[in-house]
């Protein structure tokens, strides 16, 4: 049986790391906040974008453009796959790092031409310890997702894809369905599918209206798809930092109940 003295620095040391998760827990909740309003902040912006694409392919159904090209001359065999992970930098968020780079994993192992991508440090880490070769590593901080960096990191990913060291570009990160979960997403970044963009519920006999585009509607959608690009990016670093801050409030919380 435990004495009196062991007891009493066991209840110290459980006092102690109650005032660590609770600590971690505020800390958590407020950079979720803050997460929440960068990407309300930013997405009137990006979704003029989106609109500004869908109008152009409206209005210019035959355009050819190389970030819709989907390389149908290249076999399956041999297409070359660009995965960005996107990941935490730090640990104590539950399962949220196991999930990403479970998903990450099974992908990689069914795609011998995969070709990583990593943003977080944990996943940096992983693939090393893994023997996995990673293509290009970003040494940003996912605690700290700017417009910045979200341009820098779309700027070689689109120089990947423009100069054909990959052929499609995908991005695993985790986004918030509610309060309570969040989800690991593999959605493709490049080439666009026209069939995203295309305006629904336009009535048959809408007269279509004319729009000028100079020098050309080729030019300009090379114009603002690396935009669009840049948005969709920051969207899912601000959608993983949320997630990851939600997940680590839900652990702290679990954790301080325990304690207490």
């Amino acid at each position: 049986m435990a004495s009196i003295k062991e007891i009493r620095t066991h209840i110290k040391s459980v006092e102690q790391t109650l005032k660590i998760t609770n600590a971690m827990y505020l800390i958590s909740s407020s950079n979720l906040r803050k997460a929440r309003k960068q990407l309300n902040d930013v997405e009137p912006y990006f979704r003029k974008i989106e609109l500004t694409i869908s109008d152009i392919l409206h209005h210019s159904p035959e355009i050819h453009h190389p970030f819709f090209d989907k390389r149908p001359g290249i076999p399956p065999e041999k297409r070359k796959t660009g995965i960005v992970v996107i990941t935490a930098d730090k640990g104590l968020a539950g399962a949220y790092n196991h999930i990403i780079l479970k998903l990450a994993e099974e992908h990689i192992q069914n795609d011998k031409n995969a070709k990583l991508y990593v943003i977080g440090e944990i996943g940096r880490h992983y693939f090393q310890q893994k023997k996995l070769p990673i293509a290009h590593q970003f040494h940003y901080t996912i605690q700290n997702p700017t417009l910045s960096r979200a341009r820098n990191i779309s700027e070689t990913l689109i120089d990947a894809y423009r100069t054909k060291k990959v052929d499609e570009i995908y991005l695993i990160y985790t986004s918030m369905k509610n309060a309570m979960t969040e989800e690991a997403q593999f959605m493709r970044l490049l080439p666009l599918e026209r069939p995203d963009f295309m305006i629904k519920d336009i009535p048959v006999d809408l007269p279509m209206e004319h729009i000028a585009m100079k020098p050309s509607p080729e030019a300009v959608m090379g114009q603002i798809v690396p935009d669009y690009i840049v948005g969709y990016i920051y969207s899912a670093l601000v959608e993983a930092y949320a997630s990851e801050q939600n997940a680590r409030l839900m652990a702290m919380q679990a954790a301080a109940d325990n304690a207490s």
